[in-house]
């Protein structure tokens, strides 16, 4: 199973926004994350900072294909866009994959 790490920083004063948008997250944005075989998903946060980590059943680039053809992802994005500072690839429209440099099995 692919592995995918994400960053992004989040607007001053906006974690516990943050926080709540994820807590009540649509059933419709589940199942996109669901159809592109996104599993073991969790993010976490330092100050402003954001660390997203999942993994992918169906490879990282079938995951990025899915999210960036749904119109439920732009929906959510554009949700989110007050609070989230995001880079997205200009070739995937996904977050920008972070470059793995260790590992510990």
């Amino acid at each position: 199973m692919e592995k995918y790490a994400w960053k992004a920083t989040i607007v001053d004063g906006c974690i516990e926004e943050y926080k709540r948008r994820h807590d009540n997250l649509p059933d419709e944005m589940k199942k996109v994350l669901h159809d592109a075989g996104i599993c073991n998903y969790t993010i976490w946060n330092v100050g402003n900072e954001l660390f997203g980590y999942y993994e992918c059943r169906y490879g990282a680039e079938f995951a990025a294909k899915v999210q960036n053809e749904s119109p439920v992802v732009k929906k959510w994005d554009e949700y989110m866009a007050d609070i989230l500072i995001m880079e997205k690839d200009p070739v995937t429209g996904a977050q920008p994959l972070l470059k793995k440099v260790f590992t510990f099995d």
